[in-house]
């Protein structure tokens, strides 16, 4: 009898939607989903739920159990093979009795990369690498930024009527874009680690900065002023939410961190010159907080300064079928004398979502 196919696309496509429950929820550690696989047909699954928890592939192998001995495992990370919170991956594959193993792409923690499949092998497992092996790092791209900087990936949130202002004159922006937009980014604020605004947004807008859909888990907020006692009436402070975080130049003093403080926000001190904060150094001091990925949603200026120290990895934009004239533009305080030297992206997606256009864009290479 001819043995089963080795490695089937469908069973790996079936590990990553198992990985995608994970996202948002497992940081530092990546989602990571897991299928075992008897004679063509799944004795089961797992997914990493969150740090501390048990890995996916111990998931898995426990919901098989007897049935995992001789069967294949789909897994969309390499295995690990180092001891952290939990034990080697590699043994409890081994010790479970599975045959071949595949893994969509190779961990790029360097305690692991190559590592793990290198042990398995030795053992005397048939191991595939590098299958869907895309898809699975677009579901972990803050977890390889930050396993091999230290920094998270950032993505940067821009809602814009059709000539490019967030705001009418007066300052109002609810609502430039619709429904179906707001509910993405609510989405992608429960995918997040942290989402980042501005002091001056916070003053304005009100914002809570929260994920509102069913079952959604709420990122750390994050407020970026050298103002932090103007925060203390708002609703960030003052109602429930992720966790509050508040990033200032490390000279404010302590007049200001002292009552926003006491309201149960974190102060992040940041070193500056001149009141000034290097984006590089707000990223290092997330990195160091466990924050793999970081979701930024304005003002202007924050936008700006971000864009113009080359701190963005991702431009989200929604687009809406609006004119608003005369505004608030979506990035202030710097600008390029000619097109030549602008920042040049490329765009990755371009879809209808309701009456709006979201396009998504990636620093050229």
């Amino acid at each position: 009898m001819a043995a089963p196919e080795f490695p089937r696309a469908d069973f790996m496509r079936a590990a990553l939607r198992l990985a995608r429950k994970g996202v948002g929820r497992t940081s530092p550690n990546p989602a990571v989903g897991a299928v075992a696989v008897r004679a063509g047909r799944v004795v089961g699954k797992g997914f990493h739920r969150a740090a501390g928890q048990p890995h996916a592939e111990v998931e898995a192998l426990r919901d098989a159990g007897k049935a995992a001995r001789g069967a294949d495992l789909y897994v969309t990370l390499e295995p690990c093979v180092h001891h952290g919170r939990t034990g080697p991956c590699t043994d409890a594959i081994l010790d479970a009795g599975i045959a071949r193993v595949a893994y969509a792409m190779e961990d790029p923690n360097p305690k692991v990369s190559g590592a793990g499949a290198k042990r398995l092998r030795e053992a005397g497992l048939s191991v595939h690498g590098g299958l869907l092996s895309e898809q699975a790092r677009e579901l972990n791209r803050g977890y390889c930024r930050w396993i091999v900087s230290g920094k998270p990936f950032v993505t940067l949130k821009l809602a814009v009527s059709l000539d490019g202002q967030i705001a009418a004159a007066g300052g109002d922006s609810r609502w430039i874009t619709g429904e179906k937009a707001r509910g993405a980014v609510h989405r992608m604020r429960s995918e997040a680690d942290a989402v980042l605004v501005g002091g001056e947004t916070v003053r304005r807008d009100d914002p809570l900065l929260t994920a509102r859909l069913p079952g959604a888990r709420n990122p750390k907020r994050l407020v970026l002023t050298a103002r932090p006692a103007a925060l203390v009436r708002k609703r960030v402070c003052r109602e429930p939410g992720g966790e509050l975080l508040v990033a200032c130049p490390s000279g404010v003093p302590r007049r200001e961190t002292e009552a926003i403080r006491k309201l149960g926000a974190r102060i992040l001190p940041l070193p500056s010159r001149g009141g000034k904060i290097r984006a590089a150094d707000l990223l290092a001091a997330l990195g160091a907080e466990g924050i793999t990925s970081l979701l930024v949603e304005g003002g202007g200026r924050t936008a700006g300064w971000l864009a113009a120290e080359g701190a963005v990895d991702r431009y989200v934009v929604f687009v809406a079928p609006l004119l608003l004239g005369e505004g608030v533009r979506a990035m202030t305080g710097w600008m390029c004398r000619a097109p030549g030297s602008g920042t040049r992206l490329a765009f990755t997606s371009v879809r209808r979502v309701g009456p709006d256009i979201m396009l998504i864009a990636e620093p050229a290479t």
